[in-house]
């Protein structure tokens, strides 16, 4: 049994899906209609640009032109694996290692045991960069899910949708957009990061704020 802390972009203790609910995200395939402001497929990564915000004006005198955009762009692999039924992730462009989803009860979940299925899975929190977008591109060309949500704080479970990417493009996702790192619809993905060095998170706890999980679909919806 897995109990201890989850440290990603907030720590978190699993809690059991007797003592909390559970959000059924719907899953949509992702298209630059569908994804609207929130950002846009990517055809070449090292051509991709990625959008960086000026640091924001605090008071009546404005930030002068051309300057509060010095922070650049850091880049790595962003590695994405199931480690029996917790997902792990590893960000190199900023150092960061997560557990970002579990294919049973949290509470239960075992690096020690195999995942019994592999249509979902429940994950706890998301994040937005307010500094700059991000872009994840797979090198294995295979399908992930990325959930996401528009810009604002005042965020409801029914703002957020999991996004179906079939793997032969990347996507760019908006500086403000909620989003939890790529979900693997495989057992491990490797996707070229690269985003905002800055790298300012805000973040949202499911399970603290809705009272529940989010149950993210890893299979497309059928037409």
């Amino acid at each position: 049994m897995q109990s201890d802390t989850i440290q990603g972009t907030q720590e978190f203790v699993p809690k059991s899906l007797k003592e909390v609910g559970v959000y059924e995200v719907e899953v949509v395939k992702a298209t630059n209609e569908t994804l609207g402001d929130l950002g846009f497929l990517v055809d070449d990564f090292d051509a991709a640009e990625v959008q960086i915000v000026q640091w924001p004006q605090l008071g009546h005198r404005p930030v002068l032109p051309g300057t509060g955009l010095g922070g650049g762009v850091t880049q790595g692999d962003f590695k994405m694996a199931w480690n029996g039924e917790m997902l792990q992730t590893h960000n190199h462009a900023v150092g960061g290692h997560y557990i970002t989803g579990w294919s049973c009860d949290p509470s239960e979940a075992s690096e020690n045991k195999e995942r019994d299925q592999n249509d979902y899975l429940y994950t706890f929190e998301a994040n937005y960069h307010p500094d700059g977008g991000q872009i994840f591109y797979p090198m294995d060309n295979k399908p992930f899910v990325a959930l996401l949500a528009g810009e604002g704080d005042d965020i409801e479970p029914a703002d957020f949708k999991a996004y179906y990417f079939h793997g032969s493009q990347g996507v760019h996702i908006n500086a403000g957009i909620w989003h939890q790192p790529l979900f693997p619809v495989g057992q491990s993905q490797v996707f070229k990061d690269k985003q905002g060095a800055v790298h300012a998170c805000v973040a949202v706890n499911f399970v603290d704020e809705f009272g529940m999980y989010f149950k993210v679909p890893l299979t497309p919806k059928e037409d």
